[in-house]
């Protein structure tokens, strides 16, 4: 804005209009006293100031606001008709004034007079503003000058602290700083430690640091000056880092000889032990595959004997007993003591061959289901069954084994049938994400749960780990039969499977076993 002051109106008001015809904003001023009041509230880029005023003359005007702080550097230009002569105009420029024009003026003259000012102005606030930007830049590089080097300050005084060599360097991998342990390896900063002639040297370990521009961890050897020994390091190089850029590397030598050599006597101990383990199993392998064929031989030469005590018990009893009932009810305890003989040795077989692993292979479980299904095909019509079976997926097991787990399982539910109604049984399956019986299911995973669910007696839960144990029996053999073996085979079948089972029931109320299963034997390939 530019302000105009001249004690006669039609003076103001003639170069008033001249100027905003050409788009300046003009501020007025009749007086030398208005002319200072507005220009302690007002910022202006030039002041057209008459000389012949009333009260305060121009000359008095232009001193007083060079006087203050806030308009001393606003350009003046002086506006005389009468103070012509070179004495007044040398008084004007003596008073603050930039420009003397005398009336009367050419209007174009000092339009170009009035631009050139604002034009000046225009670049005088620029380069203010770039004075400004270029003091606050450098008062936030000396900043930031200052806290790096209190930063610098700060990490000397911690690598000087810690009880190990530590040191940092450039980008370029020239050493900076070294603390004083340092010393008890090297003549100098500038010297590195030594290392062997056939090892890497910590030079090439900082430049393959500065290449990669990463963290970097390397074993060396290097050797103390009053030593003729040389002591495993491990030297890590880390990037001090501001905005991404690397401004330094900090490198320490931690001493992990000790550490080493205890290390390398574990390991040949682990390896005295390993081969020793190896050579037990193989003994142990030996001696299951005698008790293995102990197992075989002795069961076939217990059966021997129990088949002839069960023919010569049926002969006695169909051709000498006829009409003795005491007899018969004697001999027919006989019998089914035998057959239950028969039947424990058969299962003890079973349950000792269990370790033996078998091969692993992609298993049609829902037809080997069906099979069992077809050979207990007599005992679910007597009992009148009702048996649901879903959809299960191929999974990699032992089909031999699988099967004889989902035999026993569900002669159990046959078996502990409720005598209230018709045995009903629900097989079904879901793929799980974790191997816990009872996480959420899932649309894939590498778990298959499958449940077997009846409504047979049930029991109670506080039992649960009861019967998964060989020879553990919940009812009599008066009540039920059986050896109190079947739930163990099953229990050591998913072990080697590497699965879990477990179960839920309520007395009277029914029983569901739930299985987990892997659906590959990752660890059998």
């Amino acid at each position: 804005m530019i302000l105009i002051v001249d004690d006669r109106p039609e003076n103001l008001f003639s170069l008033q209009k001249l100027l905003e015809l050409h788009h300046f904003q003009v501020d007025t001023a009749a007086s030398g006293e208005e002319a200072l009041r507005k220009v302690l509230k007002q910022s202006y880029f030039l002041i057209i100031l008459d000389v012949q005023m009333p009260g305060m003359d121009g000359f008095e005007v232009a001193e007083a606001i060079s006087g203050y702080s806030k308009s001393k550097d606003i350009p003046i230009i002086f506006l005389s008709a009468v103070n012509t002569d070179k004495k007044f105009i040398t008084k004007g420029y003596s008073s603050g004034a930039i420009d003397y024009v005398t009336k009367p003026f050419d209007p174009d003259i000092l339009l170009l007079k009035v631009k050139t000012f604002y034009r000046l102005h225009l670049q005088t606030r620029e380069l203010n503003d770039i004075q400004k930007t270029l003091r606050e830049e450098i008062e936030v590089r000396k900043q930031a000058q200052t806290a790096l080097h209190q930063s610098v300050e700060e990490l000397r005084s911690v690598l000087e602290s810690v009880p190990q060599i530590a040191f940092t360097c450039d980008t370029s991998g020239h050493i900076e700083f070294v603390n004083r342990y340092w010393y008890q390896y090297s003549f100098g900063k500038d010297m590195f430690p030594q290392t062997p002639p056939d090892s890497t040297s910590v030079a090439s370990c900082i430049a393959r640091a500065i290449v990669t521009g990463l963290q970097q961890e390397t074993e060396l050897r290097i050797r103390p000056l009053k030593s003729e020994e040389y002591r495993i390091h491990l030297l890590t190089l880390t990037p001090v880092k501001k905005d991404d850029q690397i401004l330094k590397w900090v490198g320490i030598f931690s001493d992990i000889h000790e550490q080493r050599l205890a290390n390398q006597l574990l390991e040949q101990r682990v390896q005295e032990r390993t081969q020793e383990l190896m050579l037990a199993n193989q003994e142990l392998e030996s001696s299951n595959h005698e008790l293995q064929q102990f197992a075989y031989v002795a069961s076939h030469d217990l059966k021997e004997p129990l088949r002839k005590i069960q023919v010569f018990s049926h002969l006695i009893k169909d051709k000498f007993l006829t009409g003795n009932d005491d007899a018969v009810n004697y001999i027919n305890r006989l019998i089914h003591s035998s057959e239950r003989m028969n039947k424990l040795i058969t299962d003890v077989l079973n349950y000792s061959r269990l370790s033996i692993t078998g091969v692993f292979e992609a298993t049609n479980i829902n037809q080997v289901i069906q099979e069992i299904l077809d050979d207990m095909e007599l005992l679910i019509l007597e009992k009148q069954a009702i048996i649901h079976t879903g959809t299960i997926p191929t999974l990699e097991v032992i089909p031999a084994q699988i099967r004889q787990v989902f035999q026993n399982i569900l002669s159990n539910a046959l078996k502990f049938s409720s005598k209230q109604g018709k045995p009903e049984i629900h097989i079904g399956s879901e793929w799980v994400t974790d191997k816990e019986p009872h996480s959420d299911a899932a649309g894939s995973g590498p778990w298959c749960r499958i449940t077997v669910s009846d409504n047979g007696i049930g029991f109670n839960e506080v039992y649960l780990n009861k019967i998964f144990s060989i020879f553990q029996r919940l009812h009599s053999k008066e009540e039920y039969e059986g050896t109190g073996i079947g739930l163990a085979i099953v229990k050591k079948i998913m072990d080697t499977h590497g699965g879990v089972i477990t179960a839920r029931s309520e007395e009277g109320k029914g029983s569901t076993f739930i299985m987990l299963l892997p659906g590959k034997q990752l660890n059998n390939h």
